[in-house]
């Protein structure tokens, strides 16, 4: 099996997006990545990020994590919003076209767990199927308007309880709030970025993949 990730480029609304993808021998299914907010400094090389990727390919996925608009070597520049959204489809559907009859999977840290969200709502729309939403640490409060949450896949929302970027109560009342079947783990004693905690996000989010 490779392990080590090939870097590519990805044709975007607003030019190329620099990507990383990784094959595995006998894949189960795709998994697409989304990273934290780009203003404060958010990568497709963030901790989390890189824990979730090698979560998922231990768990027997191809994977693809990518830089938003204007980050590291993507072209264009921040939107904040709906435009990250808008390259996270344009990955979706690219990866769609390489990987036809696989499952697609969808995990978004902080600001990426309202990119994951919206696209999952926009395939959906679409008529594309999700096989499975994680939202980590999720920035729940940009959710709703023009950017809805996806609705029908199956649905897990990691929270710790010592957030100190997104506060923890925004995101049980949305939880409590959904009106759908899902999934909530809050992990204590645990701040936004999972110092220390890495090892247990990987294990709450192996056996659920």
């Amino acid at each position: 099996m490779l392990i080590r990730e090939t870097p590519m480029m990805i044709d975007g609304p607003s030019g190329q997006l620099e990507a990383l993808c990784l094959d595995v021998d006998e894949a189960r299914g795709v998994a697409l990545i989304c990273h934290p907010n780009p203003v404060q400094g958010g990568t497709m090389l963030n901790k989390v990020v890189s824990t979730l990727q090698r979560t998922a390919r231990d768990a027997g996925y191809h994977t693809l994590r990518f830089n938003y608009r204007g980050v590291g070597a993507s072209a264009g520049s921040h939107d904040m919003g709906s435009g990250e959204v808008d390259d996270a489809e344009a990955v979706a559907h690219w990866l769609r076209a390489r990987y036809p009859d696989l499952p697609l999977t969808l995990l978004g840290f902080s600001f990426g767990g309202f990119v994951a969200a919206s696209l999952g709502a926009r395939l959906e729309q679409q008529g594309i199927e999700v096989a499975k939403l994680f939202m980590i640490a999720p920035a729940v409060m940009r959710l709703g308007g023009d950017n809805p949450a996806a609705e029908r896949c199956p649905l897990v929302v990691i929270q710790p309880d010592a957030d100190e970027v997104v506060e923890p109560q925004l995101v049980y009342d949305w939880s409590a709030n959904l009106g759908r079947a899902h999934e909530l783990l809050k992990v204590a004693e645990c701040g936004h970025f999972f110092h220390g905690k890495l090892t247990d996000l990987k294990d709450l989010l192996l056996p659920r993949l």
